[in-house]
């Protein structure tokens, strides 16, 4: 079987010469629920966005359900990617929900009785049915994080990327988002500091550090070797500090 998604060799230098990848190579398989996990400055985001082209590789090359992530493929590979990035205001613009929702299906071609029934669709899996009409901008941040997933889950995606879906919400807003995550059927990438909800949501874990993977195996091994956690700036999960 083909994975859902491809990094082959993949490295990426910035344009300021800052060496960001150094030939990552990671198969995540379709189905799959995968953490990324790292210290600031690991390249964890910049990995991230090499997922569906907002980014290009400077060596190797990334593939989406055996796709190649190319200029001439990107509207293709757009629409089975969905990238959630970690500040919901880098992904809500329009004046109301609503339409910040239906950007994505209405830029996808869809009609608009199509485009009504995603954005529903959506915000119902998100759990924020009734905000349709509010400005986003009202809107608490835990409620922008739902809706900012809610604008790529309306394009119907086969692959989640999420860059840090819970950071800086307070523990009823994170559990909210770890049981919406843990619901949905997508393969999903997490970027996260949150070594619970890696532990609690993914099967598997990879470790990045200084533009490499350097460790990657099931959460429930990999997430207690203290000694390989410690050495690459991560801590255990609570439950296996805890002993749970």
């Amino acid at each position: 079987m083909s994975s859902a998604l491809s990094f082959q060799g993949v490295g990426f230098t910035y344009p300021d010469g800052t060496r960001a990848l150094a030939g990552v190579n990671l198969e995540v398989p379709p189905g799959g629920r995968v953490a990324l996990l790292g210290p600031n400055g690991a390249g964890k985001s910049t990995l991230m966005l090499h997922a569906n082209g907002i980014l290009m590789p400077t060596s190797g090359r990334v593939m989406v359900e055996s796709t190649p992530v190319v200029p001439a493929n990107l509207r293709l590979v757009r629409t089975r990617v969905g990238l959630v990035m970690q500040d919901p205001d880098d992904q809500l613009f329009m004046t109301s929900v609503a339409e910040d929702v239906a950007f994505g299906p209405r830029n996808m071609g869809l009609g608009e009785s199509q485009v009504r029934e995603r954005v529903q669709t959506a915000l119902e899996a998100v759990g924020l049915p009734e905000i349709g009409q509010r400005t986003p901008f009202d809107l608490s941040f835990g409620q922008k994080k739902r809706v900012a997933l809610a604008t790529v889950l309306a394009m119907a995606p086969t692959i989640l990327v999420l860059d840090e879906p819970t950071s800086n919400l307070d523990p009823r807003a994170r559990r909210a988002m770890l049981g919406l995550l843990s619901g949905l059927q997508a393969t999903l990438v997490v970027t996260s500091h949150d070594m619970d909800l890696a532990w609690e949501l993914c099967q598997e874990a990879v470790i990045l550090d200084q533009g490499r993977v350097v460790a990657q195996g099931p959460c429930a091994s990999l997430l207690r070797d203290h000694a390989l956690l410690e050495a690459h700036g991560l801590e255990p999960p609570a439950a296996v500090r805890y002993g749970r």
